[in-house]
């Protein structure tokens, strides 16, 4: 193989890296970090509070604002491959209908 071939691939093969790798950079982790605290200084204060029935729907929103936080950033789904963003939503949509058919179950019940 001749210098100017492994060169050619050797350009091919950095230029493939740096069009791969997303790494955010470490303000956005220090953001997300900080919003995860404030996630969860909201969820002791919610817990706190007496909201009656709103108390377990308002930490569920917060849990699960925290959550997408952690998979779109921390686990880099943010800037991953379209077949990676799909397995993620059909697990997403997979929970919603375990979560619909639990509450559809429970909320049927009779409570004494």
């Amino acid at each position: 193989m001749s210098d100017h071939q492994h060169d050619h691939q050797h350009d091919q093969h950095t230029d493939h890296h740096d069009t791969v790798h997303h790494v955010g950079h470490v303000i956005t982790y220090v953001i997300v970090f900080f919003a995860l605290v404030v996630g969860t200084l909201g969820t002791y204060l919610a817990a706190k509070v007496d909201m009656g029935a709103f108390n377990a729907p308002v930490a569920l929103i917060i849990a699960t604002t925290k959550a997408f936080l952690v998979i779109l950033f921390f686990m880099h789904v943010k800037d991953s491959s379209r077949l990676t963003k799909t397995v993620v939503a059909g697990g997403i949509f997979w929970l919603c209908i375990l979560l619909t058919l639990t509450m559809t179950d429970f909320l049927s019940r009779v409570w004494h």
